[in-house]
């Protein structure tokens, strides 16, 4: 009798160690930049505090890093702009109207199985930015200073056909020289006098904190950039309560929010998570 008690009860343990798994966690991911950093942990603590389980796999890498990782299912989401992923991605022409472009998005990734959520709230434009010095404050009136100019970009913008070959196409605009750099010393260049223009963000918050200026993009040459969260359906359908915690961040998150979490991050050396967590919590960083 013991010895039946011994290996119910060894059988029971084993039922509840070998039983079912609940599903995989969901794998949330970023590119490799301060903004999508953020972004990625505000994505993930949402899902976390929706009592969701979740993987991180944010600096993953650019545009296209992410995007393939997205459609082999590496990831199941991560924020994505729908200017870049028109031109980059889909590889169509540039489209001025954000409703048409979201709308052009959502059917061409629903084939492949990918949702377009709401988006957060805010567009984030490519920025060329010069120091207040600088006479020009459009891209029409620095096409002549251009010509003399040192200008930095990020390895994107160089290649991107919504990038600089799209402002060579629309404004004429050539630099005497253009230097390719990581994102993150872009600004440190170009206060240091290295360089004369670089190609940063709307949204980057080192562009007020040092009163640098942002040349006024006035053919309207770049696509709308809304920053919107991109999942697998299966992530969907394995997880009920994800649709809802996603539809939660929408249109919460306006250009001058971002931009402050930004700065709180390349100007005060905070963590992504915890300027994350702070506006999750309190609604501002």
């Amino acid at each position: 009798m013991t010895r039946r008690l011994a290996l119910l009860m060894c059988c029971a343990l084993w039922g509840v160690a070998c039983g079912p798994a609940g599903p995989a966690a969901i794998v949330v991911g970023s590119k490799n930049f301060t903004e999508q950093r953020v972004l990625g942990e505000i994505v993930a603590q949402t899902l976390e505090a929706a009592g969701l389980p979740v993987t991180r796999r944010l600096d993953l890498g650019g545009t296209l890093v992410c995007d393939q990782a997205l459609r082999r299912g590496d990831l199941d989401l991560y924020v994505e702009y729908t200017g870049t992923a028109l031109t980059a991605v889909l590889r169509d022409p540039p489209d001025t109207d954000p409703a048409r472009v979201l709308a052009r998005l959502r059917a061409a990734y629903a084939a492949a199985g990918l949702e377009w959520t709401a988006p957060l709230g805010f567009d984030n434009t490519f920025a060329l930015v010069v120091r207040p010095e600088a006479t020009a404050r459009t891209l029409s009136a620095a096409v002549a200073p251009a010509r003399g100019w040192q200008a930095a970009f990020g390895y994107e913008f160089q290649a991107r056909p919504d990038g600089y070959p799209r402002l060579r196409e629309i404004y004429g605009l050539e630099f005497a020289a253009i230097r390719t750099m990581d994102l993150g010393l872009l600004y440190r260049a170009l206060l240091d006098r290295q360089v004369d223009l670089v190609v940063g963000s709307a949204t980057d918050g080192l562009i007020a904190a040092h009163d640098l200026v942002i040349l006024a993009d006035d053919r309207h040459a770049f696509p709308p950039y809304e920053a919107v969260p991109v999942v697998r359906r299966d992530a969907l359908e394995r997880h009920p309560g994800l649709a809802a915690a996603l539809a939660s961040l929408g249109g919460r998150l306006d250009a001058a929010t971002m931009r402050r979490m930004n700065l709180a991050v390349d100007g005060a050396r905070r963590s992504p998570a915890e300027v994350a967590a702070e506006w999750i919590r309190t609604g501002r960083s």
